[in-house]
């Protein structure tokens, strides 16, 4: 009687456990459930983003110091492509500015928070400072970090 009771109890522990495999189809009906979940997701992720103003823009106003560069180019409006807080960076995107052709690059220096900036070029007009840095993130849109490139006042 004994033999009997644990033949059956292992049948029912067999049936039990094959009856919690889980099959193929289940697998393969989650997985075509989740990918057009996916495909409708990213159809509607696109949307349309309007482009930046060229007439609207914040400008900075520092008060700097010019440390390398020529203090009689510099006018009221400059295009900064790079915050440094050591020279010698500072330096480095300067002459790789010079290399590609802006001569009027500068280095300018703010005391109240210790950051170098470097100025690609200046203007006594803000539009015409807006629509350099709008040229200048066109040429160089390979390049994320000029894509911040920013207009200061100077004080």
């Amino acid at each position: 009687m004994k033999k009997v009771n644990i033949v059956k109890l292992a049948i029912m522990l067999i049936v039990a456990l094959a009856s919690c495999k889980s099959s193929e189809s289940a697998y393969k009906k989650a997985y075509e459930t989740a990918k057009q979940k996916e495909t409708a997701n990213t159809t509607e992720e696109t949307t349309v983003v309007p482009a930046p103003s060229t007439t609207s823009s914040s400008v900075r106003r520092e008060k700097v110091k010019v440390i390398s560069g020529d203090v009689a180019t510099l006018k009221a409006y400059g295009i900064v492509c790079g915050s440094f807080s050591l020279k010698t960076n500072a330096d480095a995107l300067k002459s790789y500015l010079q290399s590609e052709g802006y001569s009027k690059a500068t280095v300018v220096f703010n005391t109240d928070i210790v950051m170098y900036r470097v100025i690609i070029d200046s203007y006594d007009a803000k539009e015409s400072a807006i629509s350099a840095r709008n040229a200048f993130r066109a040429k160089y849109s390979y390049r994320e970090d000029f894509q911040s490139a920013w207009i200061l006042e100077r004080l």
